[in-house]
Order: structure tokens, then C-alpha cells, then sequence
């Protein structure tokens, strides 16, 4: 559980004007103190405008420069290149989600989705995870990586059957990443072509781009402080989970090999629960074991369902836990 937050949306009462940059339209979120409900300085915050500003005054931050005591349990920001950190990655302007978050009518995934439930609740989930569509592929989709900090790690590119919902792997399996598409080496701070033009762009060498994944829908930790949070491996099974179990926070972490420390170290304190494809179980059990052995306060089970009731056809074909659903309602 993070005492200090960013202030979630909640109408425009809820915005500031940027003490930088003092845009005309209030893209300052300010941070708010989960355990008195009260704000803190007027100037810790951030600004929504990554590339014109960038402005973000965190918490720690102040008291460190104030003298103010104060308890600080969210996992600091990791520092860019500039800083010298020797635990550095690179980000993606957040103008690219901007950018990729609309022609929902070409994205395959997205037309799969409201087939699977309806219109209004595919676009609803679209949003709250911020789904782009690609031109890489015709139909494509964009999973953003957005992590606890707002910061956008990468994007995994894919490309999805509109008819059933399964991924196209003929005659190559269609995967690409986001952060591989935006320019050649060392140009990363300055692009600013948009992300649907750029991902016409045959795949470039990645050199010169430090990745740091974290879990898809990270960005959700935030809005919802006290939610338990539940952990599927494709992105796909979180967000339609998200309309089925709607009392649990879903992440992804990408792939069965995806559970790493290093993206848990935000789940600190928070209760876990982690949903793995049928197969995957008895790996998850061993990694909620070392979690809650080298993570503080760590709270991680692993859910059984699938291990107990799934059928020998099932597990030949590796179903997850959207799968039952999703056979149920299209036949």
C-alpha cells in the first residue's frame, strides 16, 4: 500500500496549474496523503505534459529538500540516463499513447473485445488501459507499459484474430515492440513524430535504448490503493478479467517467464494474487514463495482453479482463466 499518491481524476477540481509552466489548462496532479486525505505542498506534483514541461516534484523529494518527516512507501522513481544511475531505463513520451488510443474500428483486438461483451465496456476497458491501435500490422494493437510513475516503459505490439480473440502466429508469430519502432539510436529525447506513422517503420536495432519492463496496467496501482491486486500473464486475460472480477486490480506480466523481482518491488505491501495459465502453476507457486520470502511485506497466493478443475484437452491446449469465459459466451 502506497501512502503518498498522485491525486487520482476526479473532475477538473482535481487539477492544478503547473507551478513551471503555468499552461492554461490545469495539468498539474498534486500528491495527496492516503492515510489523512490531505494534500501535500502545492508544488509536489506532476505535470501531465511530459514532453513540453516535465515537471515532477515526488514526495521524497520534499522531504528531503524541506526537513519534513514523513514516511515514503511507494518504490522510488528510477532515474534516466542523466543521472548517472547505474539502474537506469528509457522511457517513451507519453504523446505516443496519445497518438495510438483511437481507430478502435481497425483494431482487431478491440472488435473481438465487443463481440465478447459490448461496445461501451470494450471502449470503457480501452481506456482505463490505455489500448492503442498500430498500423505495423493492419489491425494491430498496442499494450502499453505504463509504470507506478507514469513513466511509459515500452509497448508490446500485437496482432489478434477479430473473430476469436486468439493471437496470429502464421506464418510468424506477430509480436514487435513499441520502443524498437521510434527512431534510430540516441534520438529518443527528441522524436516527436507520432506513434502511428512511426509504426510503418521496419523494425530498428534496439541498441542505444535501455528497456526496463514493468507489469501492464501498472499504472492502476495508484487509483486504487487498497484493491487486492490480481497477476495474469497476457495482457489480453487481464483486461477481460478486469469486466469479470472487477473487485481485484489486473496486471499482466507479459509471459509466463515475466514475474520478475524487479517489476514486483511496486507490489510491496499490497495482497497478490496471482492468476497463471494452466500450466504455469506449479512456476508461480515457486515464484510467490521467493516473493514472500525477499520482497518486504509481501503477500502473494497463487490461485488454484484452473490446477484443480481444468480438463486434460484444456491442458493440451494451455488455457487461462479468460479462456472459460470466453468459451462460455461465444460458442
Amino acid at each position: 500500500m502506497h501512502r503518498y499518491i498522485l491525486e487520482p481524476y476526479n473532475g477538473m477540481h482535481s487539477r492544478f496549474t503547473c507551478p513551471k509552466c503555468n499552461h492554461n489548462r490545469r495539468t498539474f496532479k498534486r500528491y495527496v496523503d492516503t492515510q489523512t486525505q490531505t494534500y501535500l505542498a502545492n508544488h509536489v506534483g506532476k505535470c501531465d505534459r511530459i514532453d513540453g514541461c516535465g515537471y515532477h516534484y515526488p514526495p521524497r523529494a520534499w522531504f528531503a529538500d524541506s526537513g519534513v518527516r514523513g514516511s515514503w512507501s511507494k518504490v522510488p522513481e528510477i532515474p534516466n540516463h542523466a543521472t548517472g544511475n547505474t539502474n537506469q531505463f528509457d522511457t517513451l513520451p507519453i504523446s505516443y499513447i496519445d497518438a495510438s488510443t483511437k481507430a478502435y474500428n481497425r483494431n482487431n483486438f478491440i472488435s473481438f473485445l465487443t463481440k465478447l461483451i459490448d461496445e461501451g465496456t470494450a471502449l470503457r476497458l480501452a481506456a482505463l488501459y490505455k489500448i492503442g491501435t498500430s498500423k505495423h500490422w493492419p489491425g494491430a494493437t498496442i499494450f502499453w507499459q505504463i509504470d507506478i510513475n507514469e513513466n511509459v516503459r515500452t509497448g508490446k505490439i500485437m496482432l489478434y484474430n477479430a473473430a476469436d480473440g486468439h493471437r496470429v502466429k502464421q506464418p510468424y508469430n506477430h509480436i514487435a515492440w513499441a520502443h524498437s519502432l521510434v527512431g534510430k539510436p540516441g534520438s529518443w529525447e527528441n522524436r516527436k513524430q507520432k506513434l502511428s506513422d512511426l509504426c510503418e517503420l521496419p523494425d530498428l536495432p534496439t541498441k542505444g535504448f535501455s528497456l526496463q519492463q514493468c507489469f501492464f496496467g501498472e499504472h492502476l496501482l495508484n487509483t486504487h490503493p487498497f484493491k487486492i491486486v490480481a497477476i495474469a500473464e497476457s495482457e489480453k486475460t487481464a483486461i477481460i478479467c478486469n469486466f469479470f472480477y472487477p473487485e481485484y486490480i489486473w496486471l499482466a506480466a507479459g509471459s509466463l517467464e515475466g514475474l520478475s523481482r524487479n517489476k514486483c518491488r511496486v507490489l510491496k505491501n499490497r495482497r497478490v494474487i496471482l492468476f497463471p495459465d494452466v500450466n504455469g502453476f506449479d512456476k508461480w507457486k515457486l515464484k510467490a514463495r521467493e516473493m514472500n520470502l525477499r520482497l518486504l511485506n509481501a503477500n502473494f497466493t497463487v490461485d488454484d482453479t484452473l490446477e484443480r478443475i481444468a480438463t486434460p484437452n484444456e491442458r493440451t491446449r494451455g488455457i487461462d482463466i479468460a479462456d472459460r469465459w470466453i468459451e462460455q459466451i461465444i460458442k
